[in-house]
């Protein structure tokens, strides 16, 4: 019997995945530069593998998280060139976070040309919990306003300044509620066009 997938688990078996993939050579991967073709390959892939071991209800990203049961989206990047996106719903999720937990995995490609064939090299595999998916550069400008006893007025020039989405009445709302609720120091940068 599948045991039922936990984070804990979950970060084990990102560790185990990259290790038993890394350096494998394969042949639909020759030749392959799209980025996001080989983020869809190696989340596949993940899945597969942690149906291997786990009962698992995998999703995919017409209906939201890839693994709902851990309330964890998989990202994949290249480190010469790292980033990803991830849908935010409003300029909120740029300082409290998107709501779910990443797990991020950052590859090196090489193709071998007589082989041809291409394998992935994981340099990096990192979970981000939910608690930790806001904005680092915002997150940390909000907190040192706070820690020098800023007030609504200068959060709200902040969010202004940083042209944080948002008309006057919902950057007012925000900046109160931030002054009233901290948010926890964020790990991911979010371009303003809320990805």
């Amino acid at each position: 019997m599948k045991k039922t997938l936990k984070v804990k688990e979950l970060c084990v078996a990102a560790k185990m995945f990259c290790a038993q993939e890394s350096g494998m050579m394969k042949k639909e991967l020759f030749g392959v530069t799209d980025e996001k073709a080989i983020g869809t390959f190696v989340e596949h892939k993940f899945q597969d593998f942690l149906k291997t071991q786990y009962d698992i209800e995998a999703g995919n990203s017409a209906n939201g998280l890839d693994l709902p049961l851990v309330n964890t989206d998989i990202k994949v990047t290249s480190i010469t060139q790292p980033q990803s996106s991830c849908p935010y719903k409003d300029s909120r999720q740029k300082i409290y976070g998107l709501g779910y937990n990443l797990i991020v995995f950052v590859y090196r490609k090489e193709d071998d040309v007589k082989k041809k064939k291409g394998a992935l090299h994981f340099v990096s595999c990192i979970f981000v919990d939910a608690t930790r998916t806001a904005d680092y550069q915002l997150t940390y400008s909000i907190l040192e306003i706070l820690k020098h006893n800023g007030n609504v007025d200068d959060i709200f020039a902040l969010l202004n300044d940083r042209r944080v989405p948002g008309d006057e009445t919902t950057l007012s709302i925000l900046a109160e509620e931030i002054v009233k609720k901290p948010p926890i120091q964020g790990y991911l940068t979010i371009s303003n066009a809320l990805q």
